[in-house]
């Protein structure tokens, strides 16, 4: 086939089928003198570049699974948790045994996706984990134990919750998760460096930014919704003005600063 022989519109109908378009294609189209053909050769060449580096991305953050799986390891779970900052809503963790080998090209930690990427992401590893829990603990809880020992109780009832019993964690962070009888690793900024632990940063973003909507919806004068019960600018302002609701975290500064 001839790229010089076709329009603009069917090359572009053509490139969108993913059907037939070879490199040597490829190369007609760079050569090609319209416009309008370089500007979609030079959108091919970026979604390449972009794959290609999401593979190698993808090939650093398996890496602590591959050395596990090199010690017999198999059921390899990763765990991190969203909300310990905030001063509002519960903390969440998650715990995620991805598949081997796994192809989940762009996950990755999820402060470095879009919230359009993060929700793709999210139901492509719920959909294909092995195995995968959730822990939730309450604004309130926190209050009484404290954020350090509420999170860690949110990764125990997360593991609690899986179908299956992992054999390893990877967990985000420098402290193994106490009382917790499977073998552990801590990996400091393991939502960076480990797909199971960025899978697991996904899936708790995605489902304490849905709660903190639905939250929203029962307290509207905060914008939840918006800021996902962080100290922003707005949220300090709402609770000068209408003191904390039920899911404020009382014993943040943040909080007791503005209602004592």
């Amino acid at each position: 086939m001839q790229i010089a022989q076709l329009s603009l519109a069917q090359i572009r109908d053509l490139i969108r089928s993913g059907e037939g378009f070879d490199q040597q294609m490829r190369d007609q189209l760079h050569g090609d003198s319209r416009r309008g053909a370089l500007k979609l050769w030079r959108s091919l060449q970026k979604t390449k570049d972009q794959r290609l580096r999401a593979k190698v991305r993808l090939r650093d953050l398996i890496a602590p699974e591959k050395n596990l799986r090199r010690q017999g390891f198999r059921a390899i779970a990763g765990l991190d948790e969203a909300g310990r900052g905030p001063l509002a809503g519960p903390v969440v963790s998650a715990a995620v045994v991805a598949p081997w080998p796994c192809h989940w090209l762009g996950v990755d930690d999820s402060k470095r996706l879009t919230p359009g990427a993060r929700e793709a992401h999210a139901q492509r590893i719920l959909d294909e984990a092995l195995a995968f829990g959730l822990g939730i603990v309450s604004a309130e809880r926190i209050d009484t134990v404290g954020i350090l020992q509420a999170t860690w109780e949110s990764m125990r009832r997360a593991l609690a919750s899986m179908s299956l019993r992992p054999d390893h964690l990877l967990v985000d962070g420098p402290l193994p998760i106490p009382g917790v009888s499977v073998s552990q690793t801590p990996l400091v900024d393991g939502d960076a460096r480990s797909l199971s632990v960025a899978a697991a940063s996904v899936v708790a973003k995605v489902t304490r930014d849905q709660i903190m909507r639905d939250l929203d919806n029962q307290h509207p004068q905060y914008g939840f919704a918006r800021h996902k019960g962080y100290g922003t600018r707005e949220h300090l302002a709402a609770l000068r003005r209408y003191g904390p609701c039920l899911v404020h975290r009382r014993s943040f500064r943040g909080v007791l600063e503005r209602t004592g």
